[in-house]
């Protein structure tokens, strides 16, 4: 046997068996995230998801994504409050319906509605795209959405700017506009008659500086 030949039949084995596996390839969307910065709204929705499956993993005891329902869900936004930045008034507070109340509260501090709907929209995304079906998504959950609405209906009667009242001005005032479109296009009134002119004719000039023009 040739030097050679029995140098690389000894070694091979030993090599196969510390060689390490190569590493699998990442997944296209890894690629892609890889190649460009994310976006806002995806670098958003990953922190979101992350604080979410956290707090799953505090919860006494530990919930699973499988378990979490709508219930959990709405825990979940409750214990946020406690981070918000939006005081709400309670009813008996003095100032519960001003939208500018002069001086300060008791009242806590509590997360926007606005923010908190953004926020599930957000999960509810993220709840598919990391395998979850879209008919056992909690954040799309009916109790989530009548939540929803509650924070959003008592947030505006606690500023004194309900959202059907708002609703209700922006409908009127679109009214206004187009009743006054409508006014600006209507016909040109009949040409005056021989004694109006001749009245308007024989009547003196307005003063210098004076608005004799309809607005």
């Amino acid at each position: 046997m040739e030097p050679g030949e029995g140098g690389g039949s000894s070694s091979s084995p030993a090599a196969d068996k510390t060689a390490p596996p190569p590493p699998p390839p990442p997944p296209p969307q890894q690629e892609q995230e890889q190649g460009q910065p994310l976006s806002r709204y995806e670098s958003q929705k990953r922190r979101d998801w992350n604080t979410f499956l956290q707090y799953l993993r505090n919860h006494k005891p530990p919930l699973t994504l499988a378990r979490c329902s709508g219930a959990h869900v709405i825990e979940f936004l409750k214990y946020l409050d406690q981070f918000g930045k939006t005081k709400v008034h309670e009813a008996g507070c003095a100032f519960f319906g001003q939208p500018n109340p002069p001086a300060s509260c008791a009242c806590l501090f509590r997360q926007a509605w606005g923010s908190l709907d953004a926020l599930i929209g957000r999960l509810r995304a993220a709840y598919e795209e990391n395998g979850g079906r879209p008919d056992s998504n909690p954040f799309a959950a009916r109790a989530v959405r009548i939540y929803l609405r509650e924070v959003r209906e008592n947030q505006a009667k606690a500023r004194g700017i309900p959202y059907e009242k708002k609703k209700r001005k922006r409908t009127a005032a679109a009214a206004t506009s187009a009743s006054g479109e409508s006014s600006s296009n209507a016909p040109p009134p009949p040409p005056a008659t021989a004694t109006a002119t001749a009245a308007s004719s024989s009547a003196p000039d307005p003063p210098a500086g004076s608005s004799s023009s309809v607005s």
